[in-house]
């Protein structure tokens, strides 16, 4: 069976599947824990700066993911409405939801007696938990096996792991 060209468009719609897409949830919680690494490594910080530095770059990025969404892939299939455009926002949505948590460990860690630094190891540890979640939700969702879903989980974890490494890298 071959796939599918450009020319065909994409795969139709069904309306009795509602398919439910954890690729911007599972990007979303990866890119929180590289905001966090990223302004955890130049020392100390405000925490409202950094809880607005995860939700506006979480903005930002489901804002070029639309736009790509819109004018790169969906433009050649989908004519533009204003209904498409709702679908694509709500569909990329999942981007901004996944630095909320995060940035809710921030906002609270002076009510945990956080400092700088364990902040942004909270911030980064719900971020990793958030990216495996998200993934293994999507793979079992999806019918994987048991084993599929732990391998999803394992993937993510060790995606999220190498943010951990990078963040000690950059401290020393």
């Amino acid at each position: 069976m071959r796939g599918r060209t450009s020319s065909e468009g994409p795969p139709p719609r069904t309306a009795t599947a509602k398919r439910v897409d954890y690729t911007g949830a599972v990007y979303g919680s990866l890119l929180a824990a590289s905001v966090v690494v990223g302004a955890g490594s130049l020392g100390s910080f405000p925490r409202l700066e950094l809880v607005l530095l995860l939700l506006c770059t979480g903005v930002v990025f489901w804002a070029a993911h639309v736009f790509a969404r819109l004018f790169g892939e969906r433009i050649a299939y989908v004519p533009m409405s204003g209904q498409e455009i709702w679908r694509v926002c709500a569909a990329e949505w999942p981007i901004v939801k996944a630095a909320v948590p995060p940035a809710a460990a921030v906002a609270i860690s002076p009510l945990l007696g956080l400092g700088p630094e364990g902040t942004v190891w909270l911030a980064l540890g719900v971020a990793i938990a958030g990216q495996v979640g998200w993934a293994a939700m999507a793979a079992f969702r999806a019918g994987a096996t048991a084993r599929l879903v732990l391998v999803a989980g394992v993937a993510n974890l060790a995606l999220g792991l190498l943010i951990v490494v990078l963040k000690v890298a950059l401290k020393h």
